[in-house]
């Protein structure tokens, strides 16, 4: 199988990340692996669809750092032509370009959806995820399973929502990630609503969300794939993190630390009321984010943790998700006429 991964930049990637240890995993198992920026791609004059990517030989590499070095020297960039890829995985988040790159944003999904055109499968589904760069893809979801969430710029409205909340709602901004720009409102910090409105209204629509209590305890991220919680070993892909500062936030980049997680049966349920617009819009691989029994967000561009994961139990989550791109070739190979998106979670 040859694979591609899509990455914001291949030069800021960490040994850490998913992608990475995905793509190594793909390596040991012996398939051709490629990764490649947002800004790396190229639509030639003679029609074809390139990338410059960046390889590493196929070998047991003594660790992901040695691995990701390889990949990342000069001498592993080649011009790779994308038709000639079997599989190609978006995992770059528009949230981390939206400031400095906003031209980056819909990049990744663009030339995905030229891949796709031409017989690659694409994963997740380029078409959705081109609906997905802003946190309204979910909002159309049954009400009792997420926050009381408003989506605004108007300072009256959004003061009067905060207000009907009994003043304690989280502000943030419609595109982002990683904790940033994220606001609490309380009662101690009500005072200050004006200027978090004002703040975030620079840059756009505002997300106000209701806070719930069980935030305090952090937050879990339940991966999920083919619309399914991915299980090894009688295990879920799964993690609670929490931030023992007094910054609300458990995003990992802001400060969370992963713990083990019990998957309860609400977080099943949940599971099972999203899993069909998951199936609909071909969204392979996802990473829910669940507090208490509400979900609050669902990351279907690069949910992150599977590393988290394997180190709190000891099992490698990447080998599944790989076999199961496998099996999809395969099916390829079987019913050359199923749509991507059918494919992808199939």
């Amino acid at each position: 199988m040859k694979l591609g991964f899509v990455v914001n930049r291949v030069a800021t990637e960490q040994p850490g990340y998913t992608t990475t240890r995905l793509a190594m995993t793909a390596t040991r198992m012996g398939h051709e692996v490629w990764l490649m920026g947002v800004d790396d791609f190229a639509h030639d004059p003679d029609g074809s669809v390139t990338a410059s990517a960046r390889t590493a030989p196929a070998k047991n590499y003594r660790s992901l750092k040695a691995y990701l070095d390889k990949v990342q020297s000069d001498e592993a960039v080649e011009r790779l032509v994308l038709d000639e890829l079997d599989v190609l995985m978006m995992r770059n988040d528009p949230a981390e370009d939206a400031t400095d790159r906003p031209w980056a944003v819909t990049s990744g999904v663009l030339f995905g959806q030229l891949a796709m055109s031409r017989g690659v499968l694409v994963v997740n589904d380029p078409t959705s995820l081109a609906d997905a760069v802003n946190q309204t893809y979910f909002q159309p979801s049954p009400e009792h399973v997420r926050p009381r969430t408003m989506i605004s710029r108007d300072a009256q409205a959004i003061t009067s929502f905060v207000e009907e909340l009994k003043g304690s709602a989280v502000l943030k901004p419609l595109q982002g990630s990683g904790g940033a720009g994220v606001f609490l409102v309380s009662a101690k910090e009500s005072p200050n609503l004006n200027q978090m409105i004002e703040a975030l209204s620079r840059d756009g629509y505002i997300v106000v969300q209701e806070y719930l209590a069980a935030a305090k305890d952090g937050d879990t991220r339940l991966f999920v794939m083919n619309g399914r919680p991915l299980e090894r070993d009688g295990q879920y892909a799964a993690f609670r993190r929490i931030n023992d500062s007094t910054d609300m936030r458990s995003n990992m980049h802001a400060g969370g630390e992963a713990h083990p997680a019990k998957v309860t049966d609400e977080m099943l349920h949940l599971v099972d009321l999203v899993r069909p617009k998951l199936i609909e819009d071909g969204m392979f691989l996802v990473g829910l984010d669940i507090v208490g029994d509400k979900l609050m967000e669902v990351n279907v561009f690069s949910p992150g943790g599977l590393g988290s994961s394997e180190h709190l139990y000891e099992v490698d989550f990447t080998q599944p998700v790989i076999e199961d791109l496998e099996r999809k070739i395969e099916l390829r190979h079987s019913y050359p006429d199923l749509g991507n998106a059918r494919l992808a979670t199939l």
